[in-house]
């Protein structure tokens, strides 16, 4: 008999080569996905000057994209079940390619909202599609935790070059060649993926429940809105009220599942002690390192003092140590037990996080860099690992749902991490500029280190240079403390991993349960 994994599903032999010719075609939208959350944020100041947006639109331009992304996982993941991972993955890459060029030719901000709009939707198509598509093709433990390596460093590569690829063409082409950029890439993908790609789908699928996309859509969008509000603008009224809306619709949602005879997700796959644990570890991961994300680029811009091409520069070490650390990671897994290898990623995560807590107010390139890798090295084995239990816990035929809740829960880990470690840093740097004589008359220098920045521009030398060492000894204050906060949090959550999947690892099988 052939031997089963922890989760209890056969190990049948190691994938072909075709599948792992496919794995290229997949890692080309993953790539495309990753560079589009980065290139715009520099494209923003060329746009901004060619259509004029307001400052509500120019919000929209940026966040609309995300927001779209988080809603539709849910769904896509789903319908990808029902329709063919496939057949999704291609449509989603039709509609990635046309919104890309009607973003990159918007002639106002409204078409260009639209057109990011339908980026979002597009994209969320593309990361469940795409790991689903893993789950089928390399059944064995081996060979998929290597595949799922590829398929989250193809992320990191598109994150570590985005801001390189974006800055060298918007050097030579106008605003909306970053756009469209994607569009030859989306071609390709259009021409291999039927002739080298399988298609899976549940045989047994029934209809796709409107209703319960619509509560899954409404309510993952209330939340993670509500979590952005508070990033930006600190708790209020308005938040509060979005988020326990969008909580209140996800028990509804929740509620509607049990009554399904064929329900939009499978609560059944939270039946399985590991799936839940590694689902909860790996939102863990996303909380920490899209906060920490969200402060070194500003540190290393505002307080060290880099131009932002310089700072992007200064990034790809983290980058390129997200990719070294994706593609070891089997290879390590494959000799030690892999809960002993994500205990031992939270660690060293958690030791980067520590030497964060070094940097200094007067700018130290060296400590956010060193700490920013040692993390990035933490933090990779436990994206890949909880992403591989996940994705082996469910059953071949629900991979696309199983795959829509591991992303879901980075898009939700994320965001919850800017939300609550973000106001965090906020009310640290506000609390400490509120008693700072330089900053009193600028609403804008007490509130964030980029409007203290700006106000000091204004001002004499001797004031401005008061202002801006004050804003980055408090910007680095918060900082220091959210790191801090991390290396906490990092250690439970390993010791509770370290408890839990123990347990979970000696629990009954899928099939003995």
């Amino acid at each position: 008999m052939r031997p089963k994994s922890p989760t209890g599903l056969t190990k049948p032999g190691k994938a072909p080569a075709r599948s792992w010719i496919g794995l290229g075609v997949i890692a080309l939208p993953c790539i495309l996905v990753s560079m589009d959350m980065t290139v715009l944020n520099l494209a923003v100041p060329h746009l901004t000057a060619t259509l004029g947006p307001s400052a509500a639109q120019l919000l929209w331009i940026v966040d609309i994209y995300g927001f779209m992304v988080a809603g539709a996982l849910m769904t896509m993941g789903t319908l990808g079940d029902r329709i063919g991972r496939r057949r999704l993955l291609l449509i989603g890459a039709a509609f990635f390619g046309l919104a890309s060029a009607a973003a990159a030719f918007a002639t106002n901000p409204v078409q260009l909202i639209a057109a990011r709009a339908v980026l979002g939707l597009a994209a969320a198509t593309l990361a469940p599609s795409t790991l689903s598509l893993i789950r089928n093709m390399f059944e064995d433990d081996g060979s998929r935790r290597i595949a799922i390596g590829v398929w989250i460093a193809s992320f990191s590569a598109g994150a570590a070059i985005g801001p390189v690829v974006g800055g060298l063409l918007l050097e030579y082409f106008w605003w909306g060649s970053v756009f469209l950029v994607n569009v030859p890439i989306m071609i390709v993908l259009l021409v291999l993926g039927p002739l080298l790609l399988p298609e899976y789908r549940d045989p047994n699928a029934g209809r796709l429940d409107v209703v319960s996309a619509c509560q899954s859509l409404v309510a993952v969008l209330s939340v993670v809105w509500g979590l952005k509000r508070v990033a930006e603008h600190g708790p209020d009224a308005i938040a509060a009220a979005a988020i326990v809306a969008g909580l209140a619709l996800g028990v509804v949602f929740l509620r509607r599942q049990r009554r399904l005879s064929d329900p939009f997700v499978d609560l059944a796959l939270f039946s399985s002690p590991a799936f839940s644990v590694a689902l909860a570890v790996n939102l863990a991961g996303f909380f920490f390192i899209f906060s920490i994300f969200y402060f070194v680029p500003q540190y290393l811009q505002l307080v060290v003092g880099l131009s932002p091409f310089k700072a992007g520069l200064w990034t790809l070490p983290s980058g390129v140590a997200f990719i070294a650390g994706s593609l070891l990671v089997p290879a390590i897994a494959a000799r030690l037990r892999a809960e002993r290898v994500l205990i031992a990623a939270l660690v060293i995560a958690a030791t980067g996080f520590a030497v964060l807590t070094q940097v200094d107010p007067a700018g130290s390139l060296a400590t956010a860099v060193i700490g920013s890798v040692i993390f990035s090295l933490g933090l990779t084995p436990v994206i890949t690992l909880t992403t591989d239990i996940v994705v082996g816990a469910a059953p071949p035929e629900r991979a696309g749902s199983a795959a829509a809740l591991s992303e879901t829960s980075n898009e939700l880990g994320g965001t919850l991490g800017i939300a609550v470690l973000g106001s965090i840093a906020m009310a640290v740097y506000r609390s400490a500029m509120a008693s700072e004589p330089a900053a009193a008359s600028s609403e804008t220098a007490q509130a964030t280190i980029g409007g203290a920045v700006a106000a000091a521009e204004t001002l004499s030398p001797e004031e401005a240079g008061a202002l801006v060492v004050a804003a980055q000894d408090a910007f680095t204050a918060g900082m220091q403390l959210t790191a801090g906060i991390s290396v906490l949090g990092l250690l439970v959550t390993a010791a509770l991993a370290a408890a839990l999947l123990g347990r979970a690892r000696s629990g009954p099988s899928r099939e003995e349960a």
